[in-house]
């Protein structure tokens, strides 16, 4: 705590020293709050009950196409969530990570461009993959200009120490919106610090593509092109079953409070399981899930009690989960902190295995000749390192 102002305090003349003592007391813990505040006695300094420093802030909107052509666009944004998540998770300082995922093309109607919200900015990555996973694909209007005005104009952007990053991805020509020109609307992006990105979904030479490097040049953004109808390049390591394994573990660590203890529970064995079918997605998620990233102090104990100045003992309890209900507080201390060491040694066992994951696919890629750079998720996570460092976070050589 910081020290408290020096208050001196008058002593009347010709009063004994034990007397002014007692007055000294007496005016001191009034302006504490024991009597009448004076005017000239500062408040108590709120610093003890200050949380610990916010960590710097990674905005990431991601606005997908969802017309009828882009089955391989969403597959790809499913299945390749965790590895940016794990791209950003190398960042210095640690940052704290928001996402927003907003579609267009599909559903919606003409008044809002086709244009859905499907989440605001939020830390929950269970959220976000669910909502990819609740996605289909449907219709044929795809206005590039309104989901960049939706998304700057909708959605609650951090601060200017943030860094501010949008991509919108898709196939058909940029400039099929009049009433939202798509020139006007990044320019406006980019004046409120918003970097655009444009991911043309088709070959560098097709007649749509120049518009979408306009996209990226007004947004003072990157211009990506990927072959979204020919899967993405994940390859398979001798460490991936033992990976989602631990997946599977950590969720026995995880000591959910709250109204809705139960479905954000059921959430994240769900986003389990959708990413189960690809033993790379499955890898990737695990390592997510152990690193700073992956945030659930609002409805997990074990992430919460991190925070500075928590406090088991004022949690209701009829929020706590189940098997605390009954316990002593000395008993729930005892489970909580049980809890977070049987985490922290699945993290590190997680974080070891995933490393040598990393080595494996980087090695066999090499092997194999395989090239990513055409994917969704490459062109996401070279943008991210290039314009979060452009707002002071560093990243280790790939």
């Amino acid at each position: 705590m910081l020290p408290r102002p020096l208050v001196r305090l008058p002593v009347p003349a010709r009063r004994s020293s034990c007397a002014a003592g007692f007055a000294a007391v007496a005016l001191l813990l009034g302006g504490l709050g024991g009597g009448a505040a004076r005017a000239d006695v500062p408040p108590p300094d709120p610093v003890a009950k200050r949380p610990a420093p916010v960590r710097k802030l990674i905005d990431l909107a991601l606005c997908l196409d969802t017309s009828g052509s882009m089955q391989g666009l969403v597959a790809a944004a499913r299945q390749r969530l965790w590895e940016v998540v794990n791209e950003l998770a190398t960042a210095q300082p640690a940052p704290t990570l928001r996402v927003a995922l907003l579609t267009f093309g599909s559903e919606g109607s003409e008044a809002d461009g086709y244009v859905v919200v499907r989440t605001p900015f939020t830390t929950d990555l269970d959220l976000v993959s669910e909502k990819l996973f609740a996605l289909g694909t449907d219709g044929g209007t795809e206005y590039v200009g309104r989901v960049v005005k939706t998304a700057v104009d909708r959605l609650q952007w951090s601060g200017p120490d943030a860094a501010k990053i949008l991509f919108v991805a898709g196939n058909e020509s940029a400039d099929q919106d009049r009433t939202a020109p798509f020139r006007e609307v990044v320019k406006h992006a980019y004046g409120l610090g918003v970097r655009v990105n444009a991911i043309y979904c088709g070959n560098p030479d097709d007649g749509d593509a120049p518009l979408w490097r306009e996209v990226a040049v007004v947004g003072q953004g990157r211009f990506a092109a990927i072959d979204h109808n020919h899967g993405v390049v994940a390859v398979a390591s001798p460490f991936d079953a033992d990976l989602a394994e631990l997946s599977r573990k950590l969720n026995g660590t995880y000591l959910a409070y709250g109204e809705k203890a139960k479905d954000l529970l059921d959430r994240q064995t769900a986003q389990d399981a959708n990413a189960a079918p690809s033993a790379p997605a499955a890898a990737g998620r695990a390592a997510s899930k152990a690193g700073a990233l992956y945030d659930n102090r609002g409805w997990d104990l074990v992430d919460k009690s991190r925070e500075e100045g928590f406090d088991l003992a004022k949690v209701p309890a009829e929020e706590l989960p189940e098997e605390m209900k009954s316990m002593t507080p000395a008993q729930r201390q005892a489970h909580l902190t049980t809890k977070t060491a049987e985490r922290a040694a699945l993290v590190a066992k997680v974080k070891d295995l995933d490393a040598k994951r990393t080595a494996f696919v980087k090695a066999e890629m090499a092997k194999q000749g395989l090239d990513d750079s055409k994917s969704l998720d490459r062109a996401i996570r070279d943008a991210v390192r290039e314009q979060a460092g452009a707002a002071g976070f560093t990243f280790p050589a790939r």
